[in-house]
């Protein structure tokens, strides 16, 4: 497909927070599609991405690095400028991904709607689907020189929560906190990857690894799977509040649920444990398996 053909020649209207390669390998290159990619870590600023993808940094300009947890959300108005330089139109449609599969993507997708985005999905199974799938990649370029876009932050209320909007979940018998961490850093028996971190979990909090909402090759499961899973720890509490080690994987589950039909009511606390794992000011932690 030519470069910059008519977006409406192909139909841009997302149907949901996901898409799959073959939606995104129609649109690639046409005018109006903006492919971002949120790799973190190890996987940031690997050789290849996907044709003209540009870097969507969390781990640089995308957070804020005078907070005292990493990947803290960026205020609106850091958010408009760093979105804004990657060349995001207010018009634009946008589809994330990372190179691990379904990691970090979710993260960029919660945080531009948490900023009032709502034209934004993630590429499922990301850049190994991608590349599993046969299809072309580039040598990834180091940051995106193109325009400057149009796009401007509007935050929403409640999508990213605080430490003590999360004890008053954990003390409301309608809502539901699920942490996103593997099952031996949710219990104690791991250590975790940040120093100076308590081990453990908040009391009343369930334990819904990222990774169990996932299949073969980092494709999120199907919706009815999902609902299961959501449903077998939460029961029928819609109230569901996400965390994890930094703010990240929590979105993932933000995405499961999201795709499993739960509406509003789905918030992810920014701190995470980086934030309520520090031995001051205290909040409580509680080891051990149980949850709930």
């Amino acid at each position: 497909m030519p470069a910059f053909e008519s977006a409406v020649s192909v139909g841009l209207g997302l149907t949901g927070p996901l898409v799959g390669v073959d939606w995104v390998a129609e649109r690639v290159g046409v005018e109006g599609v903006v492919v971002l990619d949120a790799s973190v870590g190890a996987y940031r600023g690997g050789s290849v991405r996907i044709p003209g993808a540009r870097p969507f940094d969390l781990d640089g300009d995308l957070s804020d690095h005078a907070a005292a947890a990493p990947h803290t959300m960026p205020g609106a108005d850091a958010f408009t400028d760093a979105v804004r330089a990657l060349g995001v139109e207010d018009t634009d449609t946008v589809v994330v991904y990372d190179a691990a599969g379904i990691y970090s993507s979710a993260r960029a997708w919660w945080m531009l709607r948490a900023m009032g985005f709502d034209r934004v999905a993630v590429l499922d199974g990301g850049l190994p689907a991608w590349i599993v799938a046969g299809l072309p990649v580039e040598e990834r370029a180091a940051a995106y020189e193109g325009p400057r876009g149009s796009f401007t932050a509007r935050p929403r209320d409640g999508l990213l929560v605080d430490a003590d909007a999360v004890a008053r979940a954990l003390a409301d018998p309608g809502a539901a906190v699920l942490d996103a961490r593997t099952r031996e850093r949710f219990a104690g028996t791991a250590p975790e990857p940040r120093p100076g971190l308590r081990g453990g979990h908040m009391p009343g909090a369930l334990n819904l690894p990222f990774g169990e909402l996932q299949q073969g090759g980092g494709l999120m499961r199907p919706a009815g799977e999902l609902r299961a899973a959501f449903r077998e720890l939460a029961g029928d509490r819609e109230r569901l509040y996400f965390s994890c080690g930094s703010g990240v994987t929590a979105c993932v589950l933000a995405l499961g649920a999201t795709l499993a039909g739960y509406g509003e009511g789905l918030a992810v606390y920014d701190g995470s444990w980086s934030e309520w794992g520090v031995p001051a000011p205290h909040r409580p932690v509680v080891t051990g398996a149980a949850g709930g």
